[in-house]
């Protein structure tokens, strides 16, 4: 259900009942003296319905405890806006593929040239790069993008700089986390189904004749327990496909207003706890895990390399380590895909990969990265 246009209506319905009162109090059969009090009686009443009506309106959207960031009003001042970039980039069934890119990760020879590598060498996936749209949260990021690719978006979020490496669990990658799930909101509520992937996920083969027909919400993972519908496995946000309906955008709202209710936890951990929560249940969304055979990474990787579709450099702390990997997995792909047939069946090539990047590289980020800036003012949630 929209919310929105459900709560407009009532502003309609609570401002027609107040004009048919002043009408009712104001009518011909009223003699000219008592017109004064009647209009002001009249007003007294018109201003009783509308702060009946605000007050109702705070109590009802409590279900969501959060103002939700409106994306249109920001982006009728960008050029291009999202809404058209979205329109050029989508598939005939309105489907886009989406990242986000800061200036770290946009230098060249980081971790967006990476990322285009491996669609130029995967199977069947540089024509996937016509429907990727890069969200350039910083100028810098926006500027290397428009040099790379045709469909780029300009997201500078005014007061945060977004531009440097933001370290693990830090306020500056936990305000990204959480922006980058109410923009998502936006494009579900623009009617567009998206796939999103992290800048660090390496494209090998087409994705989509792996994702599922019928999920509205399919999460790649950082550990499958082996079946797609156990709640048990461990989603990472970095890599999912999301269908378009009343039910996902009414749980991007939830998910994103959830974060007042798990302060300092980022979107993952929080979709952790979401998803076995009764609203889940009672909103019907069909929710699905990927198999780290097929959607991979350093905290799993694939076994098979004839059947991996995407490698993600998680479970990874600090650039130099991810860049090391992801380009020692760039390698990997490159010499599997240089073995006769008979051997990539036969001969059991398996990634050189995790090196640098480890599950115990996943520690919080040291004191001495930390700044004024890094850390919320006493008293006060994360935005």
């Amino acid at each position: 259900m929209n919310l929105s246009h459900r709560v407009g209506s009532r502003f309609h319905t609570a401002s027609l009942e107040a004009s048919s009162s002043v009408n009712n109090f104001s009518g011909e059969e009223m003699s000219p003296g008592s017109s004064i009090p009647v209009r002001r009686a009249a007003l007294f009443l018109a201003a009783i319905s509308i702060s009946c009506f605000l007050l109702y309106r705070a109590a009802d959207s409590l279900s969501f405890s959060t103002p939700i960031f409106d994306f249109s009003s920001y982006l009728d001042n960008e050029e291009p806006k999202l809404e058209d970039v979205l329109r050029k980039a989508a598939t005939r069934d309105r489907t886009v593929v989406l990242t986000t890119l800061n200036a770290a990760w946009a230098a060249p020879g980081s971790v967006i040239d990476l990322f285009f590598e491996s669609f130029r060498i995967g199977e069947e996936t540089s024509q996937i790069l016509d429907h990727l749209v890069i969200v350039a949260l910083d100028a810098k990021a926006y500027s290397r993008c428009l040099e790379l690719h045709k469909h780029c978006f300009s997201l500078v979020t005014e007061g945060v700089d977004f531009s440097r490496e933001a370290y693990f669990m830090t306020r500056s990658y936990l305000k990204m986390m959480w922006r980058r799930i109410d923009l998502l909101r936006s494009v579900l509520e623009m009617g567009y189904n998206f796939v999103f992937t992290d800048a660090d996920v390496m494209w090998f083969r087409n994705p989509f004749p792996r994702f599922y027909m019928y999920a509205d919400f399919q999460i790649a993972c950082d550990h499958y327990l082996g079946r797609s519908n156990d709640l048990h496995n461990r989603p990472n946000g970095g890599f999912n496909f999301v269908r378009s309906n009343n039910r996902t955008i009414l749980f991007y709202k939830y998910w994103y207003a959830s974060r007042l209710r798990f302060p300092g936890y980022h979107d993952q951990d929080v979709l952790n706890f979401l998803k076995t929560e009764p609203f889940v249940f009672r909103i019907g969304l069909k929710m699905r895990f990927l198999n780290t055979a097929y959607f991979g990474g350093l905290c799993e990787p694939s076994r098979d390399m004839n059947l991996v579709r995407t490698m993600h450099a998680n479970c990874c702390y600090g650039m130099e380590s991810k860049l090391h990997d992801l380009r020692i997995m760039l390698q990997d792909w490159k010499d599997f895909m240089s073995l006769p047939l008979h051997l990539k069946q036969s001969s059991g090539f398996s990634w050189k990969v995790p090196q640098n990047c480890s599950l115990d590289s996943l520690r919080r980020y040291d004191e001495s990265v930390e700044d004024d800036e890094e850390s919320d003012p006493p008293g006060e949630s994360q935005e």
